[in-house]
């Protein structure tokens, strides 16, 4: 296993994702001397934390469990739900439990392994998983699986029926849902009590600046700017507290019940 040894004038660089979703996360680090933030979509934050690219890294929760990764949860701070979530949706032109193959957005795995699980509980329902290459018209697909800000700003009027994964696992489960957390290598040099520490405090001064960060940002990102106040004020949590824990703990183990993920790894805290 190599480390990075090239001399850098940051204390911690961090893979995040550039999703409004994000941003009460990273908005408040963006100006951190010592941090420096590396976006890319959620499938390809794990890569970055595995090459050693980033210290640590904002990454889809079924990605701790996979790959024989010995990764830790160093925060608790997170993206979540209680609920609905607005931008983890399947889109389908047949009732939810007509549904048989779902075309996914390749940006998530986390919500593409929250999809299976549900049809899987509600419907009884093995769903076969389809990338989705962007080329398709709503005939090709009687279902997608559309996460992120595309769910706002993708013309989907073709669509009847809309099913947010959120509400459904909360009806599911009475339990929040976490989407993504911060994670790093077990054996990392990082002083993970610190920079926990900093990741907490951004977080805090996020959720408080939520109604400023979603006017600054949420229309360059295709969002109405009230609309965006709603969700990261009212729709989305950022705090990993015991009942996320649960809600986490719960999805992990449908995952491996149904063999999405395998049976051996378990979720490591800080």
């Amino acid at each position: 296993m190599q480390h990075h040894d090239t001399p850098s004038k940051f204390t911690h660089r961090l893979g995040a994702v550039s999703f409004l979703n994000a941003k009460p996360l990273t908005a408040g680090l963006d100006g951190d001397p010592s941090i420096e933030l590396l976006f890319d979509v959620p499938s390809r934050l794990p890569e970055l934390l595995d090459s050693f690219r980033v210290d640590a890294a904002l990454v889809p929760v079924i990605d701790l469990v996979q790959g024989g990764r010995s990764w830790q949860i160093i925060s608790d701070a997170c993206i979540g739900c209680d609920g609905e979530t607005l931008t983890v949706r399947v889109f389908s032109r047949v009732p939810a439990g007509q549904i048989r193959t779902l075309h996914v957005d390749g940006d998530s795995h986390t919500s593409v392994a929250l999809a299976r699980i549900i049809w899987r509980e509600l419907y009884g329902v093995t769903l076969d998983v389809v990338p989705l290459r962007g080329t398709e018209t709503v005939a090709d697909c009687e279902a997608i699986l559309l996460i992120g800000d595309k769910v706002v700003n993708h013309k989907l009027l073709d669509y009847e029926i809309e099913t947010d994964l959120g509400s459904a696992w909360k009806s599911l489960t009475s339990l929040p849902f976490v989407f993504a957390c911060w994670a790093a290598h077990r054996d990392a040099p990082t002083d993970v009590a610190a920079l926990a520490a900093r990741l907490s405090a951004a977080r805090d001064a996020g959720v408080a600046a939520a109604k400023m960060i979603a006017a600054d940002f949420g229309p360059g990102l295709g969002w109405p700017v009230r609309l965006a106040e709603r969700y990261l004020t009212a729709r989305l949590k950022f705090n990993l507290g015991p009942r996320q824990r649960e809600g986490l703990a719960r999805f992990l183990d449908l995952a491996k019940r149904y063999e999405i993920v395998p049976m051996t790894q378990e979720v490591v805290y800080a």
